[in-house]
C-alpha cells in the first residue's frame, strides 16, 4: 500500500538511510561535546583546588579562563568537523570545499581584519596571563570586575553594575589593581597643632590592631607601613598610609581601617581639621550703597 502512495523511481531506503547517518552524526558530535565538556570541568575542578593551595595568586582564576577558552574552542572545531561530514553524506563533494577553505579564510581576513585582530589580541591576553576572571581592571578608561574572557572580547562589570564589553583588539592600556595582591592607600590629614611622630604612631597601632583581628587577619598580607609626612596642605599635615591586602579586599580593609583611626583619634583627642574660611567684609560707602538700590 506504501509503494502504491510514494512515487516510484525513488530509493526511500537510501534516503531513510543517509537521514539515520546524519541525525547519527550529530548526535555523535552533542555526545562528543557533552563528554568533553564534563571531562574539562573535572580537570579544571581539579587543577582549581590544587591552584588555590599554590603560592600564587590569581591561578585558580586563570585555570577558569584558560579552560573556558579551551572549551570554545574544541567546541567550534567540533561542529565544524560536523558540518563537512553530513554535507558529504548529503552528496557533496566537500573536497571542494577545504581546498577553497584557504582562498575564503584569506577573503574573509582581508574583510574581518578587526575580528582576526581581536581574536590574536584574546591570545596573547590569556597567555600573557595579563588579568583573568575575578581580577579588578582598567581599560580603556572603563573599571570593573572581569566577568568574561573570550577570543574575541573581555567583559566588564562596574561598580554600579553596567556591564562594558571591549573588543580585544581595541585594548591599547590595561591597569590590574589586583594582580597577586593590592593595597590600600590614604591620606590621613591632622590638625598643624598635632604632634606628627605621636600621631604616626598611633596610626601604627591601630593599623597593627585591625591586623591581628580575627575578622581581617586573613586579608592582610602585611602591616600597616606608615610612609611619613606626605604633604603640608592648606589646613592639615597630610600622613601617608598604606595596608598590603590579598586581592579585592582593599576597599573593605581601608573603611574598616578609618573606622578605627576615627574612634581612636578621638578617644586620644587628635584633631581632624576640616577647610576654613576667612571673610573680611569692607565698608562700603553710603554714596555706593544709594546706587546698587537703585
Amino acid at each position: 500500500m506504501l509503494e502504491q502512495i510514494l512515487p516510484e523511481g525513488i530509493d526511500y531506503r537510501n534516503i531513510i538511510w543517509t537521514l539515520l547517518k546524519m541525525v547519527s552524526i550529530v548526535i555523535l558530535a552533542r555526545l562528543f561535546l557533552a563528554a568533553m565538556n564534563r571531562g574539562f570541568r573535572g580537570v579544571e575542578s581539579r587543577l582549581i583546588k590544587k591552584r588555590k593551595t599554590s603560592a600564587r595568586p590569581g591561578a585558580a582564576q586563570r585555570v577558569s579562563t584558560i579552560m573556558g577558552l579551551l572549551t570554545q574552542a574544541v567546541t567550534l572545531v567540533t561542529w565544524g568537523v560536523t558540518i563537512v561530514l553530513v554535507l558529504d553524506e548529503v552528496g557533496m563533494d566537500v573536497r571542494p570545499i577545504l581546498a577553497g577553505a584557504g582562498v575564503v579564510g584569506l577573503a574573509v581576513g582581508f574583510g574581518a581584519q578587526n575580528l582576526v585582530r581581536d581574536f590574536f589580541s584574546g591570545f596573547f591576553i590569556i597567555l600573557e596571563n595579563q588579568y583573568t576572571l575575578g581580577d579588578f581592571v582598567s581599560i580603556n578608561n572603563h573599571s570593573g570586575i572581569v566577568e568574561g574572557v573570550n577570543f574575541r572580547t573581555t567583559v566588564l562589570r562596574a561598580l554600579d553594575g553596567t556591564v562594558h564589553v571591549i573588543p580585544n583588539g581595541e585594548i591599547k592600556f590595561v591597569s590590574n589593581g589586583s594582580h597577586g595582591w593590592s593595597a590600600a592607600v590614604l591620606d590621613v590629614g591632622v590638625s598643624y597643632e598635632e604632634d606628627v611622630d605621636r600621631t604616626m604612631e598611633i596610626i601604627r597601632d591601630v593599623g597593627h590592631t585591625l591586623s591581628q583581628d580575627k575578622d581581617w587577619k586573613d586579608k592582610i598580607i602585611e602591616d600597616v607601613e606608615v610612609l611619613g609626612l606626605d604633604q603640608f596642605a592648606d589646613s592639615a599635615l597630610v600622613i601617608k598610609v598604606r595596608l598590603k591586602t590579598l586581592p579585592l579586599e582593599q576597599w573593605g580593609v581601608a573603611r574598616e581601617f578609618r573606622r578605627r583611626l576615627k574612634k581612636r583619634f578621638d578617644r586620644d583627642e587628635v584633631t581632624i581639621p576640616f577647610p576654613n574660611r576667612t571673610l573680611h567684609l569692607k565698608s562700603v560707602p553710603e554714596a555706593a550703597k544709594v546706587a546698587a538700590l537703585r
